[in-house]
């Protein structure tokens, strides 16, 4: 597969970058090769040496100092080479999986967004936003759970006319900036399941651990009572008894607040594990100067009280990393708790959310929407044929004005283009057509855009106008045995959850598939119409489609607002051929009885009119 001229820039980078870090990693390879074979050569000398000196004594004991020394050296470069060789290892894999992107197999690669789906959300399931294969998981590359769930948030909510525009600055600013993305992508971190920085919004809100003043001076003058009388005892000043009474005075107030120092623990416990690399997120924005005024607001947001948010963050990772070591690393456990060190971390993690805990939920929003932001702008140097689309002015109508709209889950060598035109002289698209000839796709390619849009993204399009507006869907309606409830009862569910959100001020863009499929075609025109007329009337626009060609009388209802449009197929060498081209008009036949004999079923002859194609319906 030949990748299209428009695509050849990111390829062409990204290959150049996988031969450099490539390289590198060859390099560093035979680079920690050859210090392994000299801390080997180092031992064996250090060992002739102790042979030399203590059996054969050819040599002063003084000279095993030397290969010591050598091999300690040799392992500390060791160790900074193997973390060269580790993030060279990670760049060189960032780079194939980017170039597994190009060549769209880029699922199961990235987080897929299953846990922020809703089923009741009115067009995340039909679109395919979230779960695997979902437009989240081709554009997510957050590094933070923050950074995941702004994303999604801004897949499934809408924004307004200037906030798309401010991210459109933002994203386009961030779109060419390669070497800070590779370097958001592998800052060290535990694994990614593990990142819960959203916990520490919570914890940061929950009242404070109340310690009494009595307390707390006890435990100080404790501490200082205890370091005195172990030095003392180390010089022979006194005897153990001193230490004793510490250690029974320690005991005693552990005693006191233990269960607070355990609460603490446990709470501490669901937030440590994301403040690694949370704190090298904002170190990395921190360091940058932007321009647009989106991203410098971001920016402005992390200032506060002259210390950089990083390094606040680090502080209490390492003061609940020192409070853990105290109780749960059975060498230094002994001797931290005879000087009190365990209340010194309680109290500095108390004062930092005092101090700092007001000013986390602000920073954690503005983490989480940089790194929104740097996902839309991968996606958008990847994507250098889509552009960003216009947003119309929701004072003046809805508009959707589509040229050469494209799916964008669709492989670009794939996709097929259509114009679409829905505004205020325009509100309705009826489709019909055959099985399979591309009407739910559409829809899709319709809904997915309006979602790109007005996240702030680019769009598969060569252009595209839209306004801020409402999306509801109707399309993978099924029965459900758990509920029972038919088809056609959760097909008039969805109907009326869609229905009921033009209650609100703002337009509806509504795409309905098989409109009221599940009961007969007189019910069904009535029905249907009524739920059109109704979006229609309070100001929606929208796309309809349908087997059942009486429906797309409904149209001459709406005079020039509404227009029928069709999709058709070709019956070449017994094969059906599709070119999911959008063409004017009703369709003029069914494929249902072609497949059902290219399926092997025998056709009996009936006495009905099946020339007519208005006659049945065209039943998916």
């Amino acid at each position: 597969m030949q990748p299209s001229p428009t695509q050849q820039t990111p390829r062409i980078e990204y290959e150049r970058r996988l031969e450099d870090r490539s390289g590198k990693v060859q390099a560093l390879v035979r680079l920690s090769d050859r210090y392994s074979t000299l801390r080997g050569l180092v031992f064996i000398a250090g060992i002739a040496v102790l042979l030399a000196a203590t059996v054969w004594g050819a040599l002063s004991l003084n000279w095993i100092a030397a290969p010591i020394l050598a091999f300690i050296f040799l392992v500390i470069l060791h160790a900074r080479c193997i973390r060269r060789l580790k993030r060279a290892r990670q760049a060189e894999t960032y780079y194939r999986t980017a170039l597994d992107r190009l060549n769209h197999r880029w699922i199961d690669v990235r987080p897929a967004g299953e846990e922020y789906y809703d089923p009741q959300h009115m067009y995340a399931g039909d679109l395919d936003l979230l779960g695997r294969g979902s437009l989240f998981q081709l554009i997510c590359s957050a590094r933070t759970k923050l950074g995941e769930e702004t994303l999604a948030r801004w897949l499934l909510s809408p924004a307004q006319a200037e906030e798309i525009r401010a991210r459109q600055q933002s994203v386009e600013e961030l779109r060419n900036e390669l070497d800070f993305r590779e370097t958001l992508e592998l800052l060290e971190a535990e694994q990614h399941g593990d990142i819960e920085q959203t916990q520490l919004s919570d914890w940061v809100r929950q009242p404070l651990i109340q310690i009494p003043a009595g307390l707390k001076w006890a435990s100080m003058v404790t501490g200082v009572f205890a370091a005195l009388a172990v030095i003392s005892w180390l010089l022979s000043y006194s005897g153990i008894a001193p230490i004793c009474i510490a250690i029974i005075i320690q005991v005693c107030l552990l005693f006191c607040i233990g269960s607070r120092i355990r609460e603490l623990l446990n709470q501490t416990d669901e937030v440590r594990d994301g403040l690694s690399v949370l704190a090298d997120v904002l170190s990395l924005i921190e360091q940058r100067e932007f321009h647009s005024p989106h991203l410098t607001t971001i920016v402005t947001a992390l200032q506060t009280d002259g210390v950089p948010p990083s390094r606040s963050i680090a502080q209490l990772r390492r003061n609940i990393q020192g409070l853990n070591n105290c109780f749960r690393n059975q060498f230094s456990a002994p001797l931290t708790i005879l000087l009190g060190i365990p209340f010194h971390y309680m109290f500095a993690i108390e004062r930092w959310r005092q101090r700092v805990g007001p000013h986390c939920p602000e920073w954690l929003a503005a983490v989480g929407e940089f790194e929104a932001l740097c996902s839309l702008a991968g996606y958008a140097y990847e994507h250098p044929e889509d552009p960003f689309p216009e947003i119309a002015d929701p004072a003046n109508g809805p508009r959707f004005e589509g040229v050469a709209l494209g799916h964008p889950l669709i492989p670009l060598d794939q996709v097929v283009r259509n114009d679409v035109t829905l505004n205020t002289e325009q509100r309705l698209l009826m489709i019909s057509g055959s099985n399979m000839s591309g009407k739910s796709t559409l829809m899709r390619t319709v809904g997915t855009n309006y979602v790109l849009a007005l996240a702030g993204a680019p769009v598969r399009a060569a252009s595209l106008t839209v306004s801020p507006m409402q999306a509801g869907t109707a399309m993978r309606v099924q029965d459900s045995l758990q509920q029972g409830a038919s088809l056609f009862y959760q097909s008039v569910a969805r109907l009326s959850a869609v229905v009921h959100l033009a209650d609100a001020a703002e337009p509806v863009l509504f795409l309905l598939d098989e409109i009221l499929q599940g009961t007969n075609s007189h019910d069904r025109r009535i029905g249907a119409q009524s739920v059109i007329e109704t979006l229609i009337e309070r100001g929606g626009i929208g796309i309809v489609t349908t087997h059942d060609l009486a429906l797309t009388e409904i149209t001459a209802q709406f005079g020039s607002q509404a227009k029928n449009v069709h999709f058709e197929d070709q019956l070449i060498d017994g094969k059906m051929a599709f070119d999911y081209r959008m063409r004017p008009g009703i369709v003029e036949h069914s494929n249902a009885l072609e497949l059902m004999k290219m399926m092997g079923i025998e056709l009996k002859a009936l006495d009905i009119e099946a020339d007519d194609p208005k006659s049945a319906d065209l039943t998916q």
